[in-house]
Protein backbone atom coordinates (compact mmCIF):
# COMPACT_ATOMS: atom_id res chain seq x y z
CA UNK A 1 0.00 0.00 0.00
CA UNK A 2 0.86 3.50 -0.49
CA UNK A 3 -0.25 6.39 2.16
CA UNK A 4 0.44 10.07 1.91
CA UNK A 5 0.25 12.13 5.05
CA UNK A 6 -0.62 15.25 4.47
CA UNK A 7 2.49 15.48 1.91
CA UNK A 8 3.05 19.23 0.98
CA UNK A 9 6.19 20.82 -1.55
CA UNK A 10 6.34 24.61 -1.15
CA UNK A 11 8.84 25.95 -4.02
CA UNK A 12 10.75 29.23 -3.60
CA UNK A 13 10.45 31.70 -6.60
CA UNK A 14 11.71 34.65 -6.69
CA UNK A 15 7.85 36.03 -7.10
CA UNK A 16 7.54 34.16 -3.31
CA UNK A 17 6.57 30.65 -2.41
CA UNK A 18 4.60 28.65 -4.29
CA UNK A 19 2.55 25.73 -2.74
CA UNK A 20 2.69 22.85 -5.77
CA UNK A 21 1.09 20.29 -3.46
CA UNK A 22 -1.13 21.41 -0.20
CA UNK A 23 -1.22 18.66 2.32
CA UNK A 24 -2.59 15.75 0.19
CA UNK A 25 -3.49 12.72 2.42
CA UNK A 26 -4.82 9.59 0.77
CA UNK A 27 -4.34 5.16 0.12
CA UNK A 28 -3.81 3.40 -2.14
CA UNK A 29 -4.69 0.22 -1.00
CA UNK A 30 -2.07 -3.16 -2.14
CA UNK A 31 -2.30 -4.55 -5.89
CA UNK A 32 -4.42 -1.53 -7.20
CA UNK A 33 -3.48 1.67 -9.34
CA UNK A 34 -4.58 4.97 -8.67
CA UNK A 35 -4.45 7.52 -11.41
CA UNK A 36 -3.97 10.89 -10.40
CA UNK A 37 -5.46 13.67 -13.16
CA UNK A 38 -6.49 17.08 -13.46
CA UNK A 39 -5.06 20.12 -15.26
CA UNK A 40 -1.71 21.26 -16.03
CA UNK A 41 0.28 22.44 -12.84
CA UNK A 42 -2.61 21.07 -10.55
CA UNK A 43 -0.21 19.23 -8.43
CA UNK A 44 -0.59 15.50 -9.08
CA UNK A 45 3.27 15.27 -11.00
CA UNK A 46 4.91 16.86 -8.03
CA UNK A 47 3.04 15.36 -5.97
CA UNK A 48 3.83 11.58 -7.60
CA UNK A 49 7.77 12.23 -7.73
CA UNK A 50 7.50 13.10 -4.06
CA UNK A 51 7.24 9.33 -3.36
CA UNK A 52 10.62 8.60 -4.41
CA UNK A 53 12.23 11.99 -3.65
CA UNK A 54 12.61 13.26 -6.95
CA UNK A 55 11.05 16.02 -5.55
CA UNK A 56 11.64 16.15 -1.59
CA UNK A 57 8.71 16.86 0.66
CA UNK A 58 8.70 20.39 2.56
CA UNK A 59 5.85 18.61 5.07
CA UNK A 60 4.49 15.24 5.39
CA UNK A 61 5.38 11.79 4.76
CA UNK A 62 5.48 9.17 2.86
CA UNK A 63 4.61 5.31 3.96
CA UNK A 64 4.87 1.89 1.88
CA UNK A 65 3.57 -1.35 3.02
CA UNK A 66 2.89 0.89 6.15
CA UNK A 67 6.82 1.57 6.51
CA UNK A 68 7.93 5.25 6.64
CA UNK A 69 10.19 5.94 4.26
CA UNK A 70 11.42 9.40 6.28
CA UNK A 71 14.61 7.94 6.89
CA UNK A 72 15.03 5.70 4.02
CA UNK A 73 18.27 6.00 1.68
CA UNK A 74 17.48 7.70 -1.22
CA UNK A 75 18.77 5.19 -3.55
CA UNK A 76 17.19 2.37 -2.04
CA UNK A 77 14.08 3.80 -1.90
CA UNK A 78 14.38 4.49 -5.62
CA UNK A 79 15.85 0.62 -6.63
CA UNK A 80 12.46 -0.72 -4.39
CA UNK A 81 9.97 1.27 -6.70
CA UNK A 82 9.80 1.09 -10.34
CA UNK A 83 9.33 4.70 -12.04
CA UNK A 84 8.02 5.12 -15.93
CA UNK A 85 8.02 8.47 -17.79
CA UNK A 86 6.76 9.72 -20.64
CA UNK A 87 10.27 10.19 -22.46
CA UNK A 88 10.78 6.56 -21.18
CA UNK A 89 14.66 7.68 -20.68
CA UNK A 90 16.08 4.01 -22.55
CA UNK A 91 19.94 4.41 -22.01
CA UNK A 92 20.57 4.76 -25.39
CA UNK A 93 24.53 3.54 -25.61
CA UNK A 94 23.10 0.32 -23.69
CA UNK A 95 21.13 -2.92 -25.52
CA UNK A 96 17.49 -3.47 -24.31
CA UNK A 97 18.76 -6.66 -22.47
CA UNK A 98 21.48 -3.83 -20.38
CA UNK A 99 18.74 -1.72 -20.36
CA UNK A 100 15.63 -4.27 -18.27
CA UNK A 101 18.64 -5.35 -16.26
CA UNK A 102 20.22 -1.99 -14.63
CA UNK A 103 18.51 -2.53 -11.44
CA UNK A 104 18.91 -6.24 -11.11
CA UNK A 105 22.62 -5.77 -11.58
CA UNK A 106 22.56 -3.27 -9.04
CA UNK A 107 21.29 -5.12 -6.10
CA UNK A 108 23.46 -7.87 -7.07
CA UNK A 109 21.55 -10.28 -9.13
CA UNK A 110 23.97 -13.28 -10.48
CA UNK A 111 23.98 -13.02 -14.75
CA UNK A 112 22.20 -16.52 -15.19
CA UNK A 113 19.21 -14.74 -13.18
CA UNK A 114 19.11 -10.99 -14.15
CA UNK A 115 19.36 -12.32 -17.99
CA UNK A 116 16.32 -15.12 -17.39
CA UNK A 117 14.09 -11.92 -15.62
CA UNK A 118 15.38 -10.36 -18.94
CA UNK A 119 13.42 -12.68 -21.21
CA UNK A 120 10.82 -12.97 -19.13
CA UNK A 121 9.81 -9.75 -19.55
CA UNK A 122 10.15 -9.67 -22.86
CA UNK A 123 7.78 -12.37 -23.28
CA UNK A 124 5.56 -10.18 -21.19
CA UNK A 125 4.86 -7.57 -23.16
CA UNK A 126 4.65 -9.14 -25.94
CA UNK A 127 8.49 -8.89 -28.00
CA UNK A 128 10.48 -11.67 -28.46
CA UNK A 129 13.75 -12.09 -26.48
CA UNK A 130 15.92 -13.38 -29.56
CA UNK A 131 14.46 -10.61 -31.77
CA UNK A 132 15.13 -7.35 -29.85
CA UNK A 133 17.18 -8.46 -26.56
CA UNK A 134 20.82 -7.28 -28.22
CA UNK A 135 19.08 -4.61 -29.95
CA UNK A 136 19.54 -0.85 -29.40
CA UNK A 137 16.90 1.81 -28.56
CA UNK A 138 17.34 3.63 -31.92
CA UNK A 139 16.26 0.53 -33.51
CA UNK A 140 12.68 0.33 -31.71
CA UNK A 141 9.76 2.28 -32.46
CA UNK A 142 8.49 4.66 -29.79
CA UNK A 143 5.91 2.20 -28.87
CA UNK A 144 8.27 -0.42 -28.90
CA UNK A 145 10.62 1.90 -26.20
CA UNK A 146 7.83 2.21 -24.23
CA UNK A 147 7.21 -1.33 -23.49
CA UNK A 148 10.71 -1.39 -22.70
CA UNK A 149 10.28 1.22 -20.09
CA UNK A 150 7.84 -0.35 -18.65
CA UNK A 151 9.50 -3.77 -18.74
CA UNK A 152 13.09 -2.14 -16.69
CA UNK A 153 10.16 -0.61 -14.36
CA UNK A 154 9.08 -3.92 -13.64
CA UNK A 155 12.84 -6.02 -13.83
CA UNK A 156 13.65 -6.36 -10.01
CA UNK A 157 9.58 -7.17 -9.10
CA UNK A 158 9.18 -3.99 -7.29
CA UNK A 159 5.64 -3.99 -4.54
CA UNK A 160 4.96 -0.02 -5.97
CA UNK A 161 5.56 1.78 -9.15
CA UNK A 162 5.03 5.37 -10.11
CA UNK A 163 3.76 6.03 -13.88
CA UNK A 164 4.11 9.88 -15.49
CA UNK A 165 2.23 10.31 -18.51
CA UNK A 166 4.17 6.66 -19.54
CA UNK A 167 1.72 6.09 -22.82
CA UNK A 168 1.02 9.63 -23.54
CA UNK A 169 3.34 10.52 -26.52
CA UNK A 170 1.84 7.44 -28.56
CA UNK A 171 0.02 7.29 -30.85
CA UNK A 172 -4.25 6.23 -29.92
CA UNK A 173 -4.13 2.66 -31.46
CA UNK A 174 -0.45 1.67 -29.66
CA UNK A 175 -1.54 3.23 -26.94
CA UNK A 176 -4.83 1.39 -26.53
CA UNK A 177 -2.82 -1.73 -27.20
CA UNK A 178 0.11 -0.90 -24.40
CA UNK A 179 -3.06 0.18 -22.20
CA UNK A 180 -4.63 -3.19 -22.20
CA UNK A 181 -1.01 -5.40 -22.32
CA UNK A 182 -0.45 -3.21 -18.97
CA UNK A 183 -3.62 -4.33 -17.30
CA UNK A 184 -3.34 -7.66 -18.09
CA UNK A 185 -0.11 -7.71 -16.53
CA UNK A 186 -1.49 -6.49 -13.88
CA UNK A 187 -4.02 -9.15 -13.51
CA UNK A 188 -1.69 -10.97 -12.72
CA UNK A 189 1.62 -9.35 -10.82
CA UNK A 190 -1.01 -7.18 -8.54
CA UNK A 191 1.49 -4.30 -8.44
CA UNK A 192 0.12 -0.90 -6.09
CA UNK A 193 0.57 1.96 -8.67
CA UNK A 194 0.34 5.55 -9.09
CA UNK A 195 0.16 6.81 -12.47
CA UNK A 196 -0.22 10.47 -13.46
CA UNK A 197 -2.39 11.09 -16.49
CA UNK A 198 -3.89 14.05 -18.37
CA UNK A 199 -6.19 11.65 -20.19
CA UNK A 200 -9.95 10.92 -18.51
CA UNK A 201 -10.50 8.37 -20.47
CA UNK A 202 -7.48 6.60 -20.11
CA UNK A 203 -8.16 7.38 -16.28
CA UNK A 204 -11.41 5.75 -16.23
CA UNK A 205 -9.84 2.69 -18.49
CA UNK A 206 -7.16 2.05 -16.15
CA UNK A 207 -7.75 3.33 -12.71
CA UNK A 208 -9.05 1.80 -9.53
CA UNK A 209 -9.19 4.74 -8.21
CA UNK A 210 -8.87 8.31 -9.65
CA UNK A 211 -7.75 11.57 -7.59
CA UNK A 212 -8.73 14.61 -8.50
CA UNK A 213 -5.93 17.43 -8.00
CA UNK A 214 -6.59 21.34 -8.41
CA UNK A 215 -3.91 23.99 -7.63
CA UNK A 216 -2.01 21.88 -5.76
CA UNK A 217 -4.72 19.93 -3.60
CA UNK A 218 -6.86 16.98 -3.76
CA UNK A 219 -10.01 17.61 -4.41
CA UNK A 220 -12.04 14.28 -4.79
CA UNK A 221 -10.16 10.46 -4.98
CA UNK A 222 -13.16 7.69 -5.73
CA UNK A 223 -13.42 4.82 -7.65
CA UNK A 224 -13.90 5.69 -11.08
CA UNK A 225 -17.74 5.09 -11.22
CA UNK A 226 -18.25 6.73 -8.01
CA UNK A 227 -16.30 9.44 -9.65
CA UNK A 228 -18.72 9.78 -12.87
CA UNK A 229 -21.88 9.11 -10.93
CA UNK A 230 -21.19 10.98 -8.16
CA UNK A 231 -18.80 14.62 -8.97
CA UNK A 232 -17.69 16.30 -5.10
CA UNK A 233 -18.22 19.83 -6.86
CA UNK A 234 -18.72 22.30 -9.85
CA UNK A 235 -15.05 22.08 -10.64
CA UNK A 236 -15.07 17.66 -11.39
CA UNK A 237 -18.42 17.96 -12.50
CA UNK A 238 -16.61 20.24 -15.16
CA UNK A 239 -13.17 18.33 -15.42
CA UNK A 240 -15.38 15.30 -15.99
CA UNK A 241 -17.31 16.77 -18.58
CA UNK A 242 -21.01 16.68 -20.17
CA UNK A 243 -20.71 13.08 -21.46
CA UNK A 244 -19.72 11.76 -17.93
CA UNK A 245 -22.80 9.63 -17.96
CA UNK A 246 -21.43 7.91 -21.72
CA UNK A 247 -18.10 7.21 -20.17
CA UNK A 248 -19.84 4.73 -17.26
CA UNK A 249 -20.40 2.81 -20.43
CA UNK A 250 -16.76 1.44 -19.91
CA UNK A 251 -17.06 0.36 -16.42
CA UNK A 252 -20.35 -1.60 -16.74
CA UNK A 253 -20.82 -5.15 -17.41
CA UNK A 254 -23.46 -6.93 -19.65
CA UNK A 255 -23.92 -9.11 -16.69
CA UNK A 256 -24.71 -5.93 -14.60
CA UNK A 257 -27.64 -5.00 -16.95
CA UNK A 258 -28.93 -8.36 -18.41
CA UNK A 259 -32.42 -9.30 -17.93
CA UNK A 260 -32.89 -13.35 -18.19
CA UNK A 261 -36.12 -12.88 -19.75
CA UNK A 262 -36.14 -13.45 -23.39
CA UNK A 263 -38.94 -14.66 -25.11
CA UNK A 264 -37.66 -17.30 -27.96
CA UNK A 265 -39.08 -19.53 -30.78
CA UNK A 266 -38.16 -22.88 -32.07
CA UNK A 267 -38.08 -23.41 -35.67
CA UNK A 268 -40.34 -25.76 -36.31
CA UNK A 269 -42.53 -22.91 -34.51
CA UNK A 270 -44.90 -21.45 -36.52
CA UNK A 271 -45.08 -17.62 -37.73
CA UNK A 272 -48.05 -17.04 -35.76
CA UNK A 273 -46.41 -18.28 -32.73
CA UNK A 274 -43.99 -16.13 -33.26
CA UNK A 275 -45.69 -13.42 -33.96
CA UNK A 276 -47.91 -14.14 -30.23
CA UNK A 277 -44.97 -14.06 -28.51
CA UNK A 278 -43.59 -10.64 -29.90
CA UNK A 279 -46.57 -8.77 -29.21
CA UNK A 280 -46.10 -10.24 -25.45
CA UNK A 281 -43.08 -8.30 -25.48
CA UNK A 282 -44.28 -5.25 -27.53
CA UNK A 283 -41.51 -3.21 -27.39
CA UNK A 284 -39.63 -5.57 -29.32
CA UNK A 285 -39.91 -5.66 -33.16
CA UNK A 286 -38.28 -8.97 -33.52
CA UNK A 287 -37.85 -12.55 -32.14
CA UNK A 288 -34.87 -14.66 -31.49
CA UNK A 289 -35.00 -18.19 -33.27
CA UNK A 290 -32.73 -20.84 -30.95
CA UNK A 291 -31.90 -24.56 -31.91
CA UNK A 292 -32.12 -27.73 -29.75
CA UNK A 293 -29.05 -26.41 -27.93
CA UNK A 294 -30.78 -23.32 -27.14
CA UNK A 295 -27.84 -20.97 -29.55
CA UNK A 296 -28.69 -18.35 -31.49
CA UNK A 297 -29.57 -19.10 -35.26
CA UNK A 298 -32.16 -16.29 -36.72
CA UNK A 299 -34.57 -13.51 -35.73
CA UNK A 300 -38.01 -13.40 -37.14
CA UNK A 301 -39.60 -9.85 -37.76
CA UNK A 302 -43.25 -8.28 -36.52
CA UNK A 303 -43.30 -7.90 -40.25
CA UNK A 304 -42.64 -11.11 -41.81
CA UNK A 305 -44.60 -12.86 -38.78
CA UNK A 306 -47.97 -10.69 -39.60
CA UNK A 307 -47.89 -10.52 -43.19
CA UNK A 308 -46.86 -14.40 -44.08
CA UNK A 309 -47.79 -17.70 -43.23
CA UNK A 310 -45.40 -20.68 -42.29
CA UNK A 311 -42.58 -21.85 -40.34
CA UNK A 312 -39.89 -19.87 -38.60
CA UNK A 313 -37.38 -21.72 -40.33
CA UNK A 314 -38.44 -20.72 -43.73
CA UNK A 315 -38.38 -17.09 -43.06
CA UNK A 316 -36.22 -15.82 -40.73
CA UNK A 317 -32.96 -13.38 -40.77
CA UNK A 318 -29.87 -13.30 -39.44
CA UNK A 319 -29.07 -12.52 -35.89
CA UNK A 320 -27.45 -9.01 -35.88
CA UNK A 321 -24.96 -9.47 -33.13
CA UNK A 322 -24.97 -10.94 -29.50
CA UNK A 323 -22.71 -9.92 -26.24
CA UNK A 324 -21.33 -11.93 -23.56
CA UNK A 325 -21.87 -11.33 -20.04
CA UNK A 326 -18.17 -9.89 -19.61
CA UNK A 327 -18.80 -7.53 -22.53
CA UNK A 328 -19.15 -3.78 -21.58
CA UNK A 329 -22.13 -1.34 -22.27
CA UNK A 330 -19.56 0.46 -24.60
CA UNK A 331 -19.27 -2.23 -26.83
CA UNK A 332 -22.94 -2.94 -26.57
CA UNK A 333 -23.66 0.51 -27.51
CA UNK A 334 -21.88 0.20 -30.59
CA UNK A 335 -23.59 -2.86 -31.33
CA UNK A 336 -26.55 -1.40 -30.90
CA UNK A 337 -25.90 1.88 -32.81
CA UNK A 338 -24.67 0.20 -35.77
CA UNK A 339 -27.46 -2.64 -35.93
CA UNK A 340 -30.54 0.16 -35.27
CA UNK A 341 -31.55 -2.14 -32.59
CA UNK A 342 -33.27 -2.01 -29.15
CA UNK A 343 -31.81 -5.41 -27.77
CA UNK A 344 -29.28 -7.78 -28.25
CA UNK A 345 -29.50 -11.39 -26.77
CA UNK A 346 -26.62 -12.24 -24.70
CA UNK A 347 -24.92 -15.47 -24.84
CA UNK A 348 -22.85 -17.57 -22.31
CA UNK A 349 -19.25 -19.58 -22.87
CA UNK A 350 -21.05 -21.94 -24.95
CA UNK A 351 -22.75 -20.32 -27.29
CA UNK A 352 -26.26 -20.68 -24.91
CA UNK A 353 -28.84 -17.75 -24.99
CA UNK A 354 -28.79 -16.61 -21.30
CA UNK A 355 -30.71 -13.39 -21.37
CA UNK A 356 -31.19 -9.79 -23.33
CA UNK A 357 -29.70 -6.56 -22.55
CA UNK A 358 -32.11 -3.71 -23.85
CA UNK A 359 -31.86 -0.01 -24.76
CA UNK A 360 -34.17 0.09 -21.77
CA UNK A 361 -32.63 -1.36 -19.28
CA UNK A 362 -28.89 0.67 -19.58
CA UNK A 363 -30.35 4.12 -19.43
CA UNK A 364 -31.82 2.46 -16.51
CA UNK A 365 -29.11 1.32 -14.88
CA UNK A 366 -27.02 4.23 -16.07
CA UNK A 367 -29.65 6.88 -14.80
CA UNK A 368 -30.43 5.09 -11.13
CA UNK A 369 -27.39 6.75 -9.65
CA UNK A 370 -27.98 10.38 -11.02
CA UNK A 371 -31.12 10.39 -10.11
CA UNK A 372 -30.89 9.31 -6.20
CA UNK A 373 -27.90 12.05 -6.15
CA UNK A 374 -31.08 14.65 -7.13
CA UNK A 375 -32.89 13.08 -5.14
CA UNK A 376 -30.49 13.25 -1.79
CA UNK A 377 -29.60 17.23 -3.02
CA UNK A 378 -33.54 18.22 -2.83
CA UNK A 379 -33.76 16.11 0.42
CA UNK A 380 -30.48 15.93 2.25
CA UNK A 381 -32.07 14.70 5.75
CA UNK A 382 -33.83 11.73 4.34
CA UNK A 383 -32.14 8.54 4.45
CA UNK A 384 -32.28 5.82 1.86
CA UNK A 385 -33.16 2.33 3.34
CA UNK A 386 -31.81 -0.82 1.95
Amino acid sequence: MIQLDNLTKVFDTPKGAVVAADHISMDVPSGEICILLGPSGCGKTTTLKMINRIVKPTSGKVFINGEDTTGMNTQDLRRNIGYVIQQIGLFPNMTIEENITVVPKLLGWNKARYKERARELMAMISMEPDAFLKRFPSELSGGQQQRIGVARALAADPPVMLMDEPFGAIDPINRAVIQDEFLKMQQELKKTIMFVSHDIDEAIKMGDRVAIFREGKLVQHSAPDDLLAAPKNAFVESFLGEDRALKRLNLVKVKDVVSDEIATVKPGDTLETALARIDDYGYQNAILMVNDQRQPVGLITRAKARTTKGYCRDHFENVPATVTLEDDLRKVASLMFSQDATWLPCVDDDGRVCGQITQRAMTHHLGSRFRAREAAARNPDSTVEE
